[in-house]
């Protein structure tokens, strides 16, 4: 391929082992499920990775209303006339591309019974509303993630589900690769970059106890995307770091002190 005209990939930078692991369960047509924080990375991972494979990706944000039907599809009136349109599975399962289910925990608990006989040797999806069976081609992959800081006890993956699945746990990177990720992203010098991901150390070490989670790379991305365009550090982090983490005006200042601990 002339590599002038080749795609360039999602930028990721990986931490250990996982893009080997991905290529593995995809050949292998083995199910993979990543955990850890909000904003870690795990969906630009998958982005990268379909992209990588040169695999159509269909990506499902869950949420408490999603339902199997969802999903799988469902009859809807076009001109007049009622016609079946396939949901983003059945897509991803009749092209042979990867199906991507973000929170997956979040999910109505029907959606789990659609997932169970796709996750093992039976590999099918069944379509009650035209009668079909499909059995999942090769290339077919299901991906999932969840936050295991989120679970409760009305909203926790089941053994059941979780042993279907290849797991990887994601976490925050260390500071020289957040650096580079954030750097790279936002395309802000390395050198202001450091302080930004050294404020994060700080705040992810209050998670927990003032605030529910940590910083993510994300609203570093933000926050240095901001600097970058010209705007100052401390309006910046306000936007992109303060405001977004809580609503609280204690915590709130609390974490402008540790700016300005950080900045002077």
């Amino acid at each position: 391929m002339n590599m002038e005209n080749k795609p360039t990939l999602p930028f990721y930078q990986p931490t250990g082992r996982e893009c080997d692991l991905f290529e593995t369960a995809q050949d292998n047509g083995l199910p993979l499920l990543l955990k850890g924080p909000t904003g870690c990375g795990k969906t630009r991972f998958v982005e990268h990775m379909a992209a990588r494979l040169g695999k159509p990706l269909h990506t499902v944000a869950c949420h408490d209303d999603l339902s199997a039907a969802d999903l799988i599809g469902r009859y809807l009136l076009k001109g007049g006339e009622t016609v079946w349109v396939d949901g983003p599975l059945t897509r991803a399962v009749r092209e042979g591309g990867i199906c991507y289910l973000d929170e997956v925990v979040e999910a109505r608990k029907d959606v789990t019974v659609v997932l169970h006989p796709l996750t093992d040797t039976r590999r099918t999806l069944m379509i009650d509303r035209t009668g079909e069976e499909l059995v999942a081609p090769a290339g077919f992959m299901l991906v999932a993630s969840y936050n295991p800081g989120y679970q409760n006890v009305l909203k926790r993956l089941k053994p059941s589900t979780r042993q279907r699945f290849l797991s990887i746990s994601f976490d925050f990177p260390d500071p020289e690769t957040e650096i580079a990720v954030v750097a790279a992203e936002s395309r802000l010098e390395p050198g202001r970059v450091a302080p930004l991901v050294r404020l994060a150390g700080h705040i992810r070490r209050l998670s927990g106890m003032d605030l529910e989670e940590g910083v993510s790379t994300r609203l570093l991305i933000y926050a240095a995307t901001l600097m970058a365009g010209g705007m100052g550090v401390i309006p910046a982090l306000e936007a992109a770091v303060i405001e977004p983490l809580s609503d609280e005006p204690d915590v709130q200042q609390a974490l402008r002190d540790l700016v300005a601990t950080i900045y002077g």
